[in-house]
């Protein structure tokens, strides 16, 4: 697994499984006792180091719940609700059209759209960008920066405070590589 899929990965799984899930447990740990920071490619030491600090387990899936969870969330996590006209099945089409196993769940969350960029990464041929890009600057870049800004802001706990920026600056290394693989 490459640097581009660990990030994916790890900020999927946080944005898109509630705190108190158990598969989240080894994470929440590394978090906790300040390993992330060991394998974590890029340099957020600094907002790493405020994860740490504000890993309370009750604190966060409360806030979770309270940002992210039910028709009364302070921040819908799903790129349908930020983007006009935008909707869940043509997410769904794009996924399943690259042969990425989905459920039941909504496809176009934005943990989801961050798992699938790790699966796609992983998955794809040795030289093949286009998915990722597609992904990218089609159902991931036109919401976040706003989705982000809003649980920055709606956030009542440091952890979700700090995780919408170490977000942001995540993705858009993530879109320079991207944009520079294109380019070579």
């Amino acid at each position: 697994m490459n640097e581009f899929s660990i990030l994916c990965r790890v900020l999927g799984s946080l944005f898109y499984r509630q705190p108190q899930d158990p598969l989240l447990v080894p994470l929440y740990t590394l978090i906790r006792e300040g390993k992330l920071a060991e394998s974590w490619p890029l340099e957020q030491d600094e907002m790493l180091a405020r994860l740490q600090k504000s890993c309370d387990a009750q604190a966060l899936a409360a806030d979770y719940n309270a940002l992210f969870v039910g028709d009364e969330c302070r921040v819908s996590p799903f790129r349908s609700a930020w983007v006009e006209g935008a909707t869940e099945a043509e997410v769904r089409a794009f996924l399943s059209s690259r042969g990425m196993p989905l459920t039941d769940q909504p496809a176009d969350h934005f943990g989801t759209l961050l798992l699938a960029a790790s699966w796609l990464e992983d998955n794809s041929a040795e030289d093949e960008s286009e998915a990722l890009e597609t992904l990218f600057a089609d159902y991931l870049l036109p919401w976040c920066g706003t989705f982000l800004g809003k649980v920055e802001a709606h956030a009542t706990t440091p952890f979700w405070r700090t995780l919408a920026p170490l977000a942001r600056d995540a993705i858009a290394v993530m879109w320079d590589e991207l944009q520079e693989a294109e380019e070579e």
